[in-house]
């Protein structure tokens, strides 16, 4: 792990939504099986949220009907983020730390990437495949 960065795991290209996408839209995304979270970005790329699929349950248990919300309604506000030359052993100990699956990667603010728990487990039981050898 020594010298590892957050470039060094990410996952890129990454999928985002805008504010204005429906929660429906991106609910159809996770039922995809590729996704089970997805950062929102402004015009200018900024993550400016994050949507999960708990997030999503936890508007259907209030009872309210995902074709009627967009990513703004439920989406939670200022996510935590990391930067892309942050050191691996500081991202897994903020993911330990504040129990998040997976972080937004930024470079000068705008979204590059996506880090997951299983991206970081990837790249140690699989090193040969990860993208900083």
């Amino acid at each position: 792990m020594k010298g590892l960065k957050a470039r060094d795991v990410m996952m890129r290209p990454v999928i985002s939504a805008s504010i204005h996408a429906s929660a429906r839209d991106i609910a159809l995304q996770f039922l995809s099986g590729l996704y089970s979270g997805m950062p929102i970005t402004d015009d200018a790329g900024k993550v400016i949220g994050m949507v999960t699929e708990f997030d999503l349950l936890k508007s259907i248990h209030k009872g309210k009907e995902l074709t009627r919300l967009n990513a703004r309604d439920v989406m939670v506000k200022s996510p935590l983020t990391v930067d892309v030359a942050a050191p691996l052993k500081d991202v897994i100990a903020t993911m330990i730390d504040k129990n998040i699956i997976r972080m937004p990667v930024t470079e000068k603010e705008r979204l590059v990437g996506i880090i997951s728990r299983c991206d970081i487990l990837k790249s140690f039981i699989e090193p040969e495949f990860s993208t900083y050898m």
